[in-house]
């Protein structure tokens, strides 16, 4: 069994393996640049297409919808295909649908390019840290996934920052061509560098089991479905909060975006190790840190007046929330692949389906609570439901058993 074929048990981390993973967080990173350039881009976007900011918000929900609604099926129809060819036709998609998208002329085409990019999101996620575990030992699983998720921490700390300021200064259009060139650019290098990556009989004889009746795969994904909600409720409009509640207005902000996203690409190679070893202890308490967060935020927010000391404290916890939020998420993942060894496609497919309700449910019911309760409604909700599954996590028995 080798790496080209099946999983690498006896394979070293060596630096082919480090140039592989780089090639993997990249496509993370441009997906989820592509995924999340609406937040960052909000106003120029509503001001170019001529709507409103609440509708421009819809976009990273209905993303969600067609992600969650295409992830089982998808990952069904390819699950006998080498991972390669699943993983470039998601990037093929994805490239697609930027053309699309920075030559839509209204707002429904430029949902429609979107919405082609969210029909293989969800199954880009399911291959990506499954690729990543079959490059490395089984003891390097953890700090596997956790370097695919330095992709998407870059494209917090980097590219959503810079679409954002792009967006700003020379229009939304040119952002979305230059994720066109680069999401091309990652095309071509994964064709060129990752092997095949075919199945190997005994892999293939597990395809379509029923994830959906291993308890533990439904309880990590659970979990992960009330953090996510919580997250999205506050995440969808984080530039409204960074404005408004912490005191950061205008251009200035896109500092603040990068701080949250510079957060989490430092705590996840330093809880990399950690969670390899203690999962359980690890993921609980960058819950249980990102629920104080949003506690911070919406006390914030309930104060209503802007100082030098607020502005600090606020600007700290948001800081805290990237941290925790980054960090955690490659954590959940890591653990809904272990539920299932001998799968972790097929699991890791049900993990990203549940974490795309997760955003289309906090996204909607960020927007209902924005323009019915405001930020403090918004914030509190937040608080208490990453809260829930903190405890959640506490009172687990057997959810992050590391074999």
């Amino acid at each position: 069994m080798t790496v080209e074929t099946g999983n690498a048990r006896l394979r070293p981390w060596t630096p082919q393996t480090t140039a592989r993973l780089a090639i993997l967080s990249a496509a993370a990173f441009i997906y989820a640049t592509a995924e999340i350039l609406p937040v960052g881009a909000l106003p120029a976007i509503s001001a170019g297409l001529g709507v409103s900011e609440a509708l421009v918000g819809t976009l990273l929900a209905w993303y969600a919808v067609v992600a969650a609604a295409t992830t089982l099926p998808l990952v069904r129809w390819t699950a006998f295909w080498p991972r390669r060819r699943v993983l470039l036709l998601t990037l093929v998609c994805l490239t697609a649908s930027q053309v699309i998208s920075a030559m839509a002329p209204n707002f429904a085409v430029l949902a429609a390019g979107r919405a082609l990019c969210a029909v293989t999101h969800g199954l880009m996620w399911s291959v990506l840290a499954p690729i990543a575990t079959r490059l490395v030992p089984p003891s390097h699983s953890g700090r596997a996934t956790t370097a695919i998720y330095v992709g998407t921490s870059l494209a917090l700390v980097v590219g959503i920052p810079l679409t954002s300021a792009m967006s700003l200064l020379w229009g939304w259009r040119l952002a979305v061509v230059v994720i066109t060139v680069a999401a091309a650019a990652i095309t071509l290098a994964a064709r060129i560098a990752l092997p095949p990556l075919v199945l190997t009989t005994d892999q293939l004889a597990l395809v379509g089991n029923h994830h959906h009746r291993n308890g533990r795969l439904v309880a990590v994904s659970a979990l992960m479905l009330i953090a996510v909600t919580g997250h999205f409720i506050s995440y969808t409009f984080i530039v409204v909060i960074i404005g408004d509640v912490v005191g950061v207005p205008g251009a200035r902000l896109a500092w603040l975006l990068a701080a949250f996203g510079a957060a989490g690409l430092i705590a996840m190679p330093l809880l990399a190790r950690p969670v390899d070893h203690r999962p359980k202890l690890v993921t609980g308490g960058c819950m249980a840190a990102m629920s104080a967060a949003f506690v911070v935020l919406a006390a914030l927010s309930i104060g209503g007046h802007h100082s030098t000391g607020t502005t600090v404290v606020g600007a700290a916890a948001i800081v805290l929330w990237g941290a925790m939020a980054m960090a955690v998420s490659p954590m959940l993942q890591s653990a809904a692949m272990r539920t299932a060894p001998d799968d972790p496609d097929g699991a890791s497919g049900l993990y990203v389906t549940a974490f795309q309700v997760g955003i289309t449910g906090g996204s909607l019911a960020g927007g209902l609570l924005f323009e019915r309760a405001g930020t403090s409604a918004m914030l509190a909700a937040s608080a208490m439901l990453v809260g829930v599954a903190a405890v959640g996590i506490a009172a687990s028995k057997r959810l992050f058993i590391v074999p």
